[in-house]
C-alpha cells in the first residue's frame, strides 16, 4: 500500500534508543519485501522477533499438477471444494506457474491454536461466503462477504470466522499485489478516473500489545512446504509501527465501474497488478448507451494470457447455466466469447446485476489433481448452437 500510517509509540527518529518504562530497549524490526527496495514498515516489539524453542518437522502442502499443458477451454465447479476443518489443509491450489497459484478454501473452524506465515508469496483472500475478523500484529480486519484482503508476504496472522460455512477464492502472488499504477499520481494518489480511491480501503484497527511468553506455535510457508516453529514471545507484542506495509481490505462492492457508449475492454475493470498477472472486478453497472450498442462482450482471442473468471453472485450476461462459485478456464491461444444466444438477449438491455473476480495469467497455468475433481467434463463445447 502506498499510505503511509503511524500507529502506536514509536520513537522520533529510525534506529535509535526507545526505551520501555523498565529501561529494557523496545525491539526494532524493518518488514518489507524486495529487499531495501519495496514498500516497509518499521515495527517495534516488547521482545526480540527471533526467540525460537523448537522447531517441527516441515510436511508439503505443494500441489499436485495433473497437466502442465493444456489448450481447452475449461470449467470448475468451486463450491464443490469439500470443507475442512483446518484453515491451512482447507486451502485447495487448483492452478499455478511461476507466478502465482490459485485456489478455493472451505475451512470450517477458526485456527485459534497457531499462526500462520506465508512466507513466499502475498496474499488475496475473496471472501465469497462467511465472515470473521482477521488478527496481525497490525491489528484486526474486520471481513464479510465481497472483501479482498491484502497480506503481504511473511506476515503473521491468525483468521477468526464467525460461522462453519466460509467459500474463500485466494490467490497467493509471488510478486506484490498491488494497485494499477494508472490510477495513481506520480505521489501514489488515487486519480479522479480511479474506480477505487483511499477512503474504500479498510485498515487494521485495534493493536493489541500481547506481553506474553510460553509456546506460540507459527507455521510458515516456504516453497510449498509448512515449516512448525514455536516461538517463545506472542508474535503480537507490537507496541507501533510506521510504515507502508500492512494487511487490508477493500469490497469489491466499493469498485465504482467505468462505463461508455460502447462495449468497453476488460481493463476497465482491473482491481489490483501484480507481476505477469492483474486481478479484475466485475460489478453492477449501466450498459453500453448508443442506441445500437451490443452490450455482450464480442469475441477476443486469448493469444498472451490465461483467462480465470470466478462467478460469485447475480446473472453473468455472456455465460449460460452458470454457479455461484463457478470458475471458467478460457486458455491464452483459442478465441472465446459469449455462449449462444448471449449476444441476442444482451440488446436492449439497460444494466446487469453480475459480481465475478477475473484473474489474467500472462503465462499459462497448470492444472493441479484438485481441479480435475471439481472439473465440468466437456465444457469446451458449450458454445455449439443447438439446432
Amino acid at each position: 500500500m502506498p499510505l503511509y500510517r503511524q500507529v502506536g509509540k514509536i520513537p522520533h527518529k529510525r534506529h535509535t534508543v526507545f526505551r520501555q518504562p523498565n529501561g529494557n530497549l523496545y525491539h526494532e524490526e524493518l518488514f518489507g519485501t524486495e529487499g531495501f527496495a519495496g514498500v516497509s514498515s518499521l515495527v517495534y516489539h516488547l521482545y526480540p522477533p527471533t526467540i525460537v524453542k523448537s522447531m517441527g518437522e516441515p510436511y508439503s502442502v505443494r500441489p499436485e499438477i495433473a497437466t502442465e499443458d493444456n489448450l481447452q477451454n475449461r470449467s470448475y465447479l468451486g463450491f464443490d471444494i469439500a470443507p475442512e476443518a483446518d484453515y491451512i489443509q482447507s486451502r485447495k491450489v487448483l492452478f499455478a506457474n511461476n507466478d502465482l497459484q490459485i485456489g478455493m478454501a472451505a475451512p470450517s473452524k477458526s485456527a485459534n491454536d497457531y499462526f500462520f506465515k506465508n512466507a513466499d508469496a502475498d496474499e488475496m483472500l475473496f471472501i465469497h461466503k462467511g465472515s470473521g475478523v482477521l488478527k496481525t500484529m497490525y491489528g484486526k480486519l474486520d471481513f464479510k462477504y465481497g472483501d479482498y484482503l491484502i497480506i503481504p508476504r511473511g506476515t503473521t496472522y491468525q483468521i477468526q470466522f464467525d460461522t462453519a460455512e466460509n467459500k474463500i477464492l485466494f490467490v497467493e502472488s509471488f510478486s506484490p499485489i498491488e494497485t494499477p499504477a494508472r490510477y495513481r499520481n506520480q505521489y501514489g494518489q488515487f486519480l479522479e478516473h480511479s474506480p477505487f480511491c483511499e477512503r474504500d480501503f479498510r485498515m487494521p484497527y485495534d493493536m493489541e500489545t500481547h506481553d506474553e511468553k510460553g509456546e506460540f506455535l507459527i507455521k510458515i510457508k516456504k516453497r510449498g512446504l509448512i515449516y512448525p516453529y514455536v516461538y517463545e514471545t506472542h508474535p503480537f507484542d507490537v507496541i507501533g509501527y510506521d510504515g507502508c506495509s500492512y494487511p487490508y481490505a477493500i469490497s469489491i462492492h466499493d469498485f465504482e465501474p467505468i462505463t461508455g457508449r460502447i462495449h468497453m475492454p476488460p481493463p476497465i475493470h482491473q482491481q489490483f497488478q501484480a507481476n505477469n498477472f492483474v486481478i479484475c472486478s466485475f460489478v453492477p453497472r449501466l450498459y453500453d448507451y448508443h442506441p445500437d450498442a451490443i452490450p455482450a462482450p464480442y469475441h477476443h482471442s486469448n493469444i498472451d494470457s490465461d483467462e480465470l473468471l470466478y462467478y460469485v453472485d447475480g446473472d453473468f450476461m455472456s455465460r449460460n447455466d452458470i454457479q455461484q462459485g463457478q470458475i471458467t478456464l478460457h486458455t491464452g491461444g483459442l478465441p472465446h466469447g459469449p455462449h449462444p444466444g448471449a449476444i441476442e438477449r444482451s440488446i436492449g438491455k439497460k444494466e446487469t446485476n453480475e459480481l465475478a473476480v477475473m484473474i489474467d495469467p500472462f503465462k499459462p497455468v497448470q492444472i493441479t489433481k484438485a481441479a480435475l475433481e471439481i472439473e465440468i467434463k466437456d465444457y469446451y463445447n458449450s458454445w455449439q448452437y443447438q439446432l
